[in-house]
């Protein structure tokens, strides 16, 4: 079984907690993050000073964040089919490929 690799090309800052973000298979997605901004890694993230300082990671195509918080670039690409969704730990749940939980 193969899967799609999705590769992050670039991004811009839209609105607060919103990106745009273009991925290598030409697709852009307008994403609002502030429903997953929850957790000790995504948690901080709610600064949006913090939230603000995101960079595109070269090496692996994903966006990053100073304090180590990161999305799978799938999911990112994803996200307006099945966004993802934090687990009680603040670790982000893959919804497409697992599912989501139920709340």
């Amino acid at each position: 079984m193969s899967h799609a690799i999705y590769r992050v090309q670039s991004f811009a800052i839209v609105a607060p907690y919103t990106l745009k973000v273009d991925f290598s298979d030409g697709t852009s997605r307008r994403i609002d993050f502030a429903p997953v901004l929850k957790g000790e890694i995504y948690g901080p993230l709610r600064d949006l000073k913090l939230f603000e300082q995101v960079a595109l990671d070269r090496e692996v195509h994903t966006l990053v964040w100073p304090n180590g918080a990161d999305f799978d670039p799938a999911t990112l690409h994803d996200w307006p089919q099945r966004p993802p969704s934090a687990a009680p730990n603040g670790r982000m749940v893959v919804c497409a490929v697992w599912g989501c939980p139920r709340t």
